[in-house]
């Protein structure tokens, strides 16, 4: 389990396709307390830590996984959102997140309101369902609230509002039009959504 609080940026530094695709992801934590077999949240993806380093780690990620996550996200270079996993008496300083992508949403605007920078996002209709104005909802693992949303025939749109410190903390710094997210819904309404479909249709 995670917060959706990222508590570090990391960097790609070698991307290598084996049976499934092995990333080394330079960080800034202290890897001498981190498991071999630990969780990482990468770019809100749970992934399983099977090297490390000084500096760096390394996970494999299959098929299934490249599928479901924003295309151009594992390049070598690129930035991941990092966080690791929620031990007993940390505080929850986000909301309940899994480390499981439900869907992907695009950027179709980044206005700056303020100080701080609107986001409106599209998603489909896999996800509409369970986004509710002032819900909770993570993007590339960072949790944000939701302000408005607006139904579409083949989904939704979505607005939620990055202040600076959170654009600062995280890669959504680079946030711009056409860019697609991962997106986790909040884990309270995939319940329900569970529940209403076994009353409904018995499966």
């Amino acid at each position: 389990m995670f917060t959706g609080i990222i508590t570090d940026i990391g960097r790609i530094e070698a991307a290598e396709q084996r049976g499934d695709l092995r990333l080394r992801i330079a960080c800034g934590y202290d890897m001498a307390g981190v498991d071999l077999g630990a969780s990482i949240a990468c770019s809100g993806v749970c992934l399983t830590v099977v090297d490390k380093s000084e500096g760096w780690f390394a996970v494999d990620l299959s098929a299934e996984t490249l599928a479901r996550t924003a295309p151009g996200l594992w390049a070598e270079g690129g930035r991941v959102n990092l966080e690791r996993a929620l031990r007993v008496g940390d505080e929850l300083g986000g909301h309940i997140v899994t480390g499981h992508v439900d869907g992907l949403g695009e950027i179709v605007s980044a206005e700056p309101v303020g100080d701080s920078t609107a986001l409106q996002i599209s998603a489909g209709a896999e996800i509409a369902p369970y986004v509710a104005s002032k819900g909770s909802i993570a993007l590339d693992g960072v949790s944000l609230t939701v302000n408005e949303i607006e139904q579409a025939a083949d989904g939704l749109f979505f607005s939620v509002n990055l202040i600076p410190h959170t654009a600062a903390q995280t890669t959504l710094d680079e946030a711009a039009v056409g860019r697609k997210l991962n997106i986790e819904i909040d884990i309270l309404a995939r319940y329900i959504g569970r529940l209403i479909s076994v009353r409904d249709t018995g499966v």
